[in-house]
């Protein structure tokens, strides 16, 4: 049995591709007979091939395509203070008030890892399982990427040592990139990416090298950038970056 056989039951292909917001039908069928379409890992270029939505996973060009309806990921830019929980037994301010909407709505949303209270930036929230579970799970380890404030003017040699790798409590972690945007007298400012979610990772490793960090912004996750999203603002994940985003976690 091959893939080109049509199965009695389900909606066509293009037909699904259209309303995921690939491209108009026309340029899915097109898209589909160019072999650029895949269903559950096999290419398909016969049109009328019908597929279960809900079932059935479509890849264009190696991308995923969200066919889920209901399905949403979001990136917020969260403020420095709030937790990176829905509800606190404290009364200390959390990440509801930003997902009331969607929640209003029966959409439920968890966060995608976590963020200390202080440093403030890109979190990701979703209501998809698989990916949540990709995203926090350490042996995928997405990309993620810092800006701080730290103390002191920050040398050469605090670069090298970072790129190397360093020892803490917990064990060795090193950055994939380290750079110095701005240097003063008193204080300097820095980009990192690293892979690690381990706790207060980033604070942790600027410590290690003499330069407590004083304010500390995640600006990207993976492909996700936090761009010019302002302080408390939200908005959805989809389309190319959705898909990037999936493909770093195998999906």
């Amino acid at each position: 049995m091959t893939m080109d056989l049509e199965p009695p039951t389900g909606i066509r292909l293009q037909k699904v591709m259209a309303a995921a917001g690939v491209a108009s039908r026309r340029v899915c069928e097109d898209l589909i007979a160019e072999g650029r379409v895949a269903v559950n890992g096999e290419v398909v270029r016969v049109q009328g091939r019908r597929i279960d939505p809900a079932v059935d996973v479509v890849h264009v060009d190696g991308l995923r395509v969200q066919l889920v309806e209901g399905q949403v990921t979001l990136a917020l830019n969260k403020p420095a203070g709030v937790l990176s929980a829905m509800s606190d037994p404290q009364d200390r301010p959390t990440l509801a008030p930003f997902v009331a909407d969607y929640e209003a709505d029966g959409v439920r949303l968890f966060h995608v890892g976590r963020l200390d209270a202080e440093t403030e930036g890109l979190l990701l929230l979703t209501n998809d399982g698989e990916l949540a579970h990709r995203l926090a799970h350490p042996s995928y380890e997405v990309s993620k990427t810092y800006l701080a404030i730290v103390s002191g003017d920050v040398s050469p040699g605090v670069r090298r040592d970072l790129l190397r790798g360093i020892e803490l409590e917990d064990g060795p972690i090193k950055a994939d990139s380290f750079t110095v945007r701005e240097w003063r007298p008193d204080a300097s400012i820095v980009e990192l990416t690293i892979h690690s979610g381990r706790n207060r990772i980033v604070r942790r490793m600027m410590d290690a090298v003499g330069h407590p960090v004083e304010r500390l912004t995640r600006t990207a996750i993976g492909p996700v950038r936090l761009g010019q999203l302002r302080s408390g603002q939200l908005r959805k994940v989809e389309g190319r970056e959705l898909a990037l985003l999936q493909r770093d976690v195998g999906l």
